[in-house]
This record gives C-alpha cells, structure tokens and sequence, in this order.
C-alpha cells in the first residue's frame, strides 16, 4: 500500500516523515509481525528504545520488510544508567548490534535524569557517534528548555528533536513555544494518550463527525498540524492504516483551539515531570 506521507527536515539536514509508528511492548514474533504490517501499511519512521527490549525486533521486522532500509527512518534511545561518556558510546555501540543495523537514523536521549547530571556528557557521546556514522541526527526525549539550553551552551550543539509528553490533555505549548522558536522538531509520545478515554471524547468525538473521521485521526491530525510528528502504537492492521491516514483532511483553527483547550495542569499520564523523574 502507497501512502503519500509529507516528510519534515530536521535542523540538521536530515529528512523524516511526518508520523512514525510507536513499538513499546511489541516484542518478538507477534512484535516483528506488527512492525512489518506497520512499514506494508506505509509507516517509514519506526520508535524503539534500548528499555524497550525490542530493538532486535525492529531489527528484523527490517530485514522482513520487503522495503529496503534506506527507505526506512529507525529511532533509539540511550538509558539513563548508561549516560556517562564512556558507557554511551559503548552502548550506542551495542543498540546497533542488537538490532544488526549499521547505523540509527535517530538517536536519543531517553530522559534528562537531571539529578545524575551525566546528560551533557552523554550528548557529547552521541555528537561524537554522528561523527563516527553510526548515528545520521541526534536527538532527546523529554527534556525541558533549561536541560536543551544547556546543551547548546555547553556543547554548542542543539538536538534536532525532542520527543515529549503530548496529547490533548497535555498539549505542551510552551514547550512547543521553545522548540519552535530554537529550530527543534517536536515529536509527540502517547499521542492518543495510551487511554481509551480519550477515544470517547465528546468533543473530539463532535469534531470526527463533521469531518467524516475517527477521533483518533482527528486527534493525530492534531498533532500534525501542531507542527508534532506524533508515534502512534498499534498491532492492528485496520489500527495502523486508520492512523497514518490523516493528510486528506484539515481541522480548522477554532477546532484546534478546542482539541488544545482539553489542557490540563496535571495531564501528564504517569506524573512524569522530567524536572524530577528519572529513568534507568
């Protein structure tokens, strides 16, 4: 199946599709089956992590797929136990080896873990791995504007991503604020909110009906025209070929202020405030 999927450049050049597909907790075969349905359905930019135990299945969902690897974007992330130089570099090193790939296409940061304060140090190891071509775009996840601002003083460096908490009841705007205004992509984890409350939404649900559309696709829409690549997760074929089919309509601005105006203060699915959280 051809989809036309608009492509996004990142501030270093590099080239990626404007939704990706999300592989937490899909693991070995029935995992492998679903990242290859995934790429048949049309998704280029696929998410793993090295927490996610699973880049060996990306990795072969890869080589299954009958389309070829320099089509494909793959994304990890570096953990937070592994964040001093050293051991980012060797671990990079081995993120690859699992999943028998010569190279990422994106990298990340997982989280900040501000406490450690080995981030800086970490981002200086993937700078590094770019150099090296073992990663082609380096990026983050979950960090605030103080934690990127450091890296740009301290490295000179930016990511060219940040992929954060962003969902209707978390809409991050001034988060998105600061990316937009310092060239760094958003990229938008839990997009649908890993809630099916959201999916019967009423409001979202108004809008899908006028539209002729699920309120899942009228919410990644969302994301979209937030300037976010959201990452959907689904083993569902029907799921998959639902989500990545949202560039044949537009929500207007009213509809967007009301999807963004489902804001919370305390939106965050699990209270993960990266100021404080910190992952390993």
């Amino acid at each position: 199946m051809h989809l036309s999927i608009p492509e996004v450049t990142l501030n270093d050049g590099l080239a990626v599709p404007a939704i990706g597909f999300g592989t937490y907790k899909l693991n070995g075969n029935e995992g492998v089956n679903a990242i290859v349905s995934a790429i048949d359905n049309g998704y280029r930019l696929i998410d793993t992590a090295y927490n996610y135990e699973n880049e060996g299945t990306v990795g072969e969902a890869v080589r299954r797929s009958t389309i070829s690897r320099e089509k494909l974007k793959i994304t990890s992330k570096l953990p937070g136990r592994y964040q001093t130089y050293d051991k980012a570099v060797t671990t990079i090193q081995e993120s690859l080896y699992r999943a028998n790939l010569d190279y990422y296409d994106l990298y990340l940061i997982h989280w900040p873990n501000p406490q450690r304060n080995h981030y800086v140090e970490a981002w200086q190891a993937m700078i590094d791995a770019q150099k090296w071509g073992l990663i082609r775009s380096i990026g983050v996840c979950n960090f605030l504007p103080e934690h990127l601002e450091r890296l740009k003083k301290e490295t000179g460096v930016l990511p060219s991503m940040n992929q954060v908490e962003l969902h209707p009841f978390f809409n991050q705007e001034e988060q998105r604020n600061w990316h937009a205004i310092n060239n760094v992509k958003t990229q938008s984890w839990s997009p649908l909110c890993r809630a099916n409350t959201i999916l019967e939404n009423d409001t979202i649900g108004r809008i899908a009906t006028k539209h002729n559309k699920t309120i899942s696709q009228v919410i990644l829409r969302w994301h979209h025209q937030l300037g976010s690549i959201p990452i959907p997760k689904s083993a569902s074929p029907v799921r998959q070929l639902e989500n990545i089919s949202i560039f044949d309509f537009s929500l207007s601005e009213t509809e967007m202020t009301t999807i963004s105006d489902l804001t919370r203060s305390d939106g965050r699915l699990k209270d993960q405030d990266p100021a404080v959280y910190e992952e390993f």
